[in-house]
């Protein structure tokens, strides 16, 4: 059923977002001669709204931008600001690698994590190898860990190992990050493998005692905190860089700047060595119910006779990405995009590698002419789309893929970035970004039911740039970059909102 939209909450609408002024200021004249009967209010207000190249301007965000809004139904470009122009996507890329996902892989599909063997289990013990082998699970998390270490002896009655304990994250190629160009210590840029845990993260925590510090890297979940050697920390005596990161071998070398600390506190880190981290997870688990594992060995292929003992599935996919979307986790986007490019065209060596199947995918099946995607989560921002290409993507996974049910849904707000409760116009995107980067992308639905596709993108490259490798975790000017950004697309929404409705 459409709803129906009373002049008054149009103008309340506008008001907020500090559009209906002109259209406010105008009623408000008497007229000075008799004038002929005018259209309706709706109709009235659609002259008041600015220009689209007017709004763009009088952001001032410096860079460039790309716009385009088109109806979904037709496929009719309703407007668009330079929708050629290729920019980073931020992670809107994200929306593209959740429908080459549910394309290739299917909405149901999970990822599995088994515990195999290399000889029969006789009166609790197995007199061979066990194997840890991963799946390419983004969410496997320690308590899973721990679920399956309890069933290994409860319900397969597992007592014992005479040989090696064997870790096999070979499903998806090892990737100790997916951005070479991120500050060290941003979570959000962790290393990749066929075995995660934690979305390959490590809680760094410290504490002052003394002259000095107590400090834990524990792989942490809601109820169990098991302290891992798989990362090291270090503290040292100077004020910057806050944090150095080194590969030690078979674990993460970190420092931190002391100077840096203050009393105490806590911090995720990103683990480049998951295969590793988890194994050690699984170790310590292992052993607090009974089973003790010798050191982890990490091999590169898994043997030809096994035994398989468990598997641990994780969620359906249809699932993963609506929380990817929602929380724009990289690494899930990552993993799923891998695990596709895989079972599409086979193993690959590095993310370019497996975008570039992506793209050549989204180019066949969305009609997406010139997508340059270096990752599958947006996190490199040598990746460009144009606005044109985003839209005609969206249109064509609304009609066969269902991506706008697991997108989130994006609320309009007013000036003061302040949510309009019961707008009566509705948007399902995707938001996307990096320092002096901005995108949004998805559907908006109208009150008289029409459909549109639209996205927007922003990038200032230059300011970018020059940014070094520490200014990127929080650069001067960037927040504000990025709340002007947000504030255009909130008022390039609400005037699509006014424009294309009846």
């Amino acid at each position: 059923m459409t709803r129906q939209v009373s002049r008054r909450a149009i103008l309340g609408g506008l008001a907020a977002l500090g559009l209906g002024q002109a259209a406010s200021a105008q009623s408000a004249l008497a007229p000075l001669v008799s004038l002929r009967p005018t259209s309706r209010a709706e109709d009235l207000l659609k002259t008041y709204q600015t220009p689209l190249s007017d709004l763009i301007s009088q952001a001032k965000l410096g860079g460039k931008i790309s716009v385009q809004v088109a109806d979904v139904t037709t496929g009719l470009v309703l407007e668009s600001h330079n929708p050629l122009r290729a920019l980073p996507p931020a992670s809107v890329a994200k929306a593209v690698t959740a429908c080459y996902a549910l394309d290739v892989l299917g909405p149901g599909y999970h990822f599995e994590t088994r515990v195999l063997a290399t000889a029969p289990i006789k009166n609790g013990r197995i007199d061979g190898d066990l194997i840890l082998a991963g799946g390419g699970d983004p969410t496997l998390d320690t308590d899973a860990i721990a679920s399956i270490a309890k069933r290994l002896r409860e319900e397969v009655g597992l007592t014992e190992v005479t040989g090696r304990f064997l870790v096999w994250g070979g499903a998806l190629p090892a990737l100790n990050g997916i951005d070479a160009e991120q500050p060290y210590q941003v979570g959000y840029n962790p290393g990749i493998s066929g075995l995660n845990l934690n979305f390959n993260r490590v809680h760094f925590e410290w504490q002052r005692a003394g002259n000095g510090y107590n400090v834990t890297m524990d792989a942490r979940s809601a109820t169990l905190r098991p302290e891992v050697r798989a990362a090291r920390m270090r503290i040292e005596a100077r004020n910057a860089p806050i944090y150095t990161y080194a590969d030690g071998g078979s674990y993460d070398n970190w420092t931190v700047a002391k100077g840096a600390l203050g009393r105490n506190g806590s911090r995720w880190l990103p683990v480049r060595k998951p295969a590793r981290y988890a194994a050690e997870v699984f170790q310590i688990l292992a052993r607090s119910n009974g089973i003790v594992l010798k050191t982890p060995e990490l091999i590169d292929a898994l043997p030809a006779d096994t035994t398989r003992l468990l598997g641990h599935e994780s969620a359906p996919l249809r699932i993963i990405l609506r929380d990817m979307l929602k929380f724009s986790t990289n690494i899930t986007a990552e993993c799923v995009g891998l695990t596709a490019t895989v079972a599409r065209v086979g193993q690959v060596g590095s993310l370019k590698a497996s975008a570039e199947a992506m793209n050549a995918w989204a180019k066949d099946t969305l009609g997406m002419s010139s997508i340059a995607l270096e990752d599958h989560s947006g996190l490199g921002d040598d990746s460009r789309i144009t606005s044109r290409d985003m839209v005609k993507g969206l249109i064509a996974a609304r009609k066969t893929m269902g991506l706008k049910a697991l997108l989130k849904q994006h609320p309009l707000r007013n000036e003061d970035r302040k949510i309009i409760e019961d707008h009566p116009v509705s948007v399902h995107a995707k938001t996307g970004t990096l320092n002096f980067v901005s995108g949004l992308g998805g559907f908006i639905d109208l009150p008289d039911g029409t459909e549109l596709a639209f996205a927007c993108f922003s990038a200032d490259i230059e300011r970018r740039n020059e940014l070094s490798r520490e200014e990127r975790e929080n650069p001067p000017g960037g927040r504000s970059y990025a709340v002007e950004a947000r504030k255009l697309q909130q008022r390039m929404l609400a005037r699509w909102g006014i424009l294309y409705n009846g």
